[in-house]
């Protein structure tokens, strides 16, 4: 360009001169931006479960939608770009979604403009298109609802390890596929998908029949090394599979963190250099570290929290310059003047919330479709079924909260049976807030169409369920209706389990235990323990778990309050403080 400059100068008139000048002060200005290194801001979400709109200290994705808009305007002004991910559970667990089957999400994602998301287990929840949540003819598609939500997606649903039985290949739907390339300004960027190896036993699985689950490690890795063959630069895993931490001040201090958690092992297991982010999810649990220098994150279900991580990538060699990760952001509506903190409501101490050096302001069309679904959903949501709760009723205690308590006492008095069991953690997925008791508080406590089953199990049956439960510290099942006692003596564990008459339930008796069909067909691998090898034989289809407790509420008029459903003076679950992983139930007493 210089040598041009220099030979115009001696033939061409002053004003063509000044043209060229200004024309060549603009080529070598836009060369020298194409030489910086580009910022990408990676955001996350996981586990949004239908919250469309504000409500209860969750942003929903009306409030996110505003902060991807700042991000974006920041990376429009220093010439980087956005990545929107997600990590699977998308739709399932309000009444504005569930009525359309997680449409009206869908349609909010295509309006915030999501690059790709992962399948993860509850997207298999509503079976086949329309009101069924299970095949009921045999023309009936298990995965109807999921695959006709694919098919609405503006951006690609991956799943690099679900496997057709039929064809021992990865499933060959409409928009479904393993992975995805994308050119991100010049960067190659790869995104695969996967969703977590238990999926069969953390959805229905009469939805699930005819697919399994593929090695985490095995699918990720053959396609991190195909995308890396074909040019890309940046490789980022979206995974509905989790774990947790609890300190975010030091990505590298992974000191707080569970690295049993399946996405830590799978982290760790991979290649060096083969992934560079991971975008997790499952477990409702944060994340914000860099494992095997890979960084992996993950948020807080229902849009409580989202992830972000920025790279700053050479325009030249695509090589990854530095990596910000930020802890667990949190979308707050509002700020308040006074000290700056998250405030939820608007109002004469509060501010609209900034990010980015901007105002968060919702994005006009995802507001608008997440108030047309609230309002088709407001009559329904709005009934009150009749108690007034003098307190907001928790889960906390594992398994015994006043929240879990209080489901399996509901159900226990609803269905003619011994006993009742339930996978509270994990199966109730919202606290009762105190106030009127709605229909909604009901729906996001148990947002799931599983259907009650009473089963016929025998005394040592039950034995064998409550001995495995015993171990299961982070997932212990509640029950109602009988007390259990459990000890252990050089790794002989005993069981002693008592009715509510206090008399004992013996190995030859036969008890009605009220279950649901998630646990009849493996959910949570509670009922496992005593399951034949066919599976259980049950006859009919129970009601809805959740029209059962709110009928069972629309009995109880009165005031209700959570200390009436604290066990703790009187536990449904005695154990020793610390029970062995060696300790077994004797064969001689299964």
């Amino acid at each position: 360009m210089i040598n041009v400059r220099t030979l115009m100068a001696t033939h061409a008139p002053k004003s063509v001169l000044l043209l060229i000048s200004l024309l060549v002060a603009a080529c070598t200005t836009h060369e020298s931006a194409s030489l910086e290194p580009i910022r990408i801001s990676v955001i996350g979400t996981n586990d949004v479960h239908g919250a469309l709109v504000l409500e209860k200290e969750r942003g929903g994705l009306v409030t996110l939608s505003g902060y991807i808009d700042a991000v974006r305007a920041a990376r429009a002004e220093d010439g980087g770009a956005v990545l929107l991910i997600d990590a699977g559970d998308m739709w399932q667990g309000t009444v504005a979604s569930n009525l359309n089957e997680g449409a009206a999400v869908v349609e909010a994602y295509n309006a915030m403009g999501y690059t790709a998301a992962a399948i993860g287990n509850h997207e298999f929840d509503f079976g086949p298109i329309g009101d069924a949540a299970t095949p009921m003819n045999a023309g009936d598609d298990p995965r109807g609802a999921l695959k006709q939500r694919a098919t609405e997606m503006e951006f690609p649903l991956l799943a690099a390890n679900l496997v057709d039985q039929s064809t021992g290949n990865l499933v060959a739907w409409n928009n479904v596929s393993p992975a995805v390339l994308v050119d991100v300004q010049g960067i190659t960027v790869g995104i695969i998908g996967a969703t977590t190896e238990r999926t069969k036993a953390t959805t229905i699985a009469s939805n699930f029949v005819g697919l399994e689950t593929e090695s985490l490690l095995v699918a990720i890795t053959r396609e991190a090394r195909q995308l890396r063959s074909q040019g890309a630069q940046l490789v980022i895993v979206t995974a509905h599979a989790g774990s947790r931490c609890e300190d975010f001040t030091d990505p590298y201090d992974l000191s707080s963190c569970d690295m049993d958690g399946e996405i830590m092992r799978l982290a760790n297991a991979l290649p060096v250099g083969l992934v560079d982010h991971i975008i997790a999810g499952h477990k409702h649990e944060r994340i914000a570290h860099i494992v095997n220098d890979i960084s992996i994150t993950s948020n807080l279900s229902q849009t409580r929290t989202f992830s972000r991580t920025d790279f700053l990538i050479s325009r030249q060699t695509g090589d990854i310059l530095s990596r910000q990760v930020y802890a667990p952001q949190t979308p707050c509506p509002f700020t308040s003047t006074s000290n700056g903190e998250c405030a939820w409501e608007d109002g004469d101490q509060v501010s609209v919330a900034h990010y980015e050096g901007r105002p968060v302001s919702p994005n006009l069309r995802v507001l608008e479709i997440s108030r047309k679904a609230a309002d088709i959903a407001r009559d329904k949501s709005d009934e009150e079924l009749g108690p007034y709760l003098e307190t907001a009723f928790l889960l906390r205690g594992n398994p015994e909260s006043p929240l879990s308590n209080l489901f399996t006492t509901a159900i226990l008095d609803s269905v003619d049976g011994d006993i009742a069991i339930h996978n509270v953690t994990g199966g109730i997925r919202a606290t009762l807030p105190e106030g009127p008791l709605t229909y909604a508080s009901v729906f996001e406590m148990f947002p799931f169409d599983n259907r009650v089953i009473v089963l016929d199990l025998s005394g040592a049956e039950l034995r064998r369920i409550i001995g495995q439960q015993a171990h299961n510290h982070r997932q212990r099942a509640g029950f109602a209706g009988m007390r259990v006692l459990v000890d252990c003596n050089d790794d002989a564990m005993s069981i002693r389990m008592l009715r509510q008459d206090g008399s004992d339930i013996l190995d030859n008796d036969r008890v009605a235990v009220i279950v649901n069909d998630f646990l009849v067909l493996g959910g949570d691998d509670i009922l496992t323990p005593a399951m034949p090898e066919d599976g259980f034989v049950f006859g009919g289809r129970g009601p809805l778990t959740r029209d059962v407790l709110v009928d069972w509420f629309r009995m109880q008029p009165g005031r209700m309050n959570a200390a009436d459903f604290q066990s703790t003076d009187n536990p449904r679950w005695t154990l020793p403080e610390e029970l062995p992983a060696s300790c077994t139930l004797p064969t001689s007493n299964p």
